[in-house]
């Protein structure tokens, strides 16, 4: 579930293996990139955390940084 923390839309993921976290960063890239708005991603073995807000919008929580958290949710 995405939480609001520190003004940006964060959520955590854990997967089995690192090969899988980089398979789930990739298509998380594919779907940023085709929206033209790209998310804070950190992952450390088999831990993904991605954080969204508009940067443009002087870092705040709008329309676009939600659609992409449902398009992630989505995979």
């Amino acid at each position: 579930m995405w939480k609001e923390i520190q003004g940006k839309l964060v959520r955590e993921y854990k997967f089995d293996n690192f090969i899988t976290a980089m398979k789930f960063i990739n298509q998380v890239a594919e779907i940023c990139n085709a929206e033209n708005h790209h998310p804070e991603i950190f992952n450390v073995y088999s831990k993904v955390k991605i954080s969204f807000c508009t940067h443009d919008l002087h870092n705040k929580i709008t329309a676009k940084d939600r659609l992409l958290c449902q398009l992630i949710d989505s995979l």
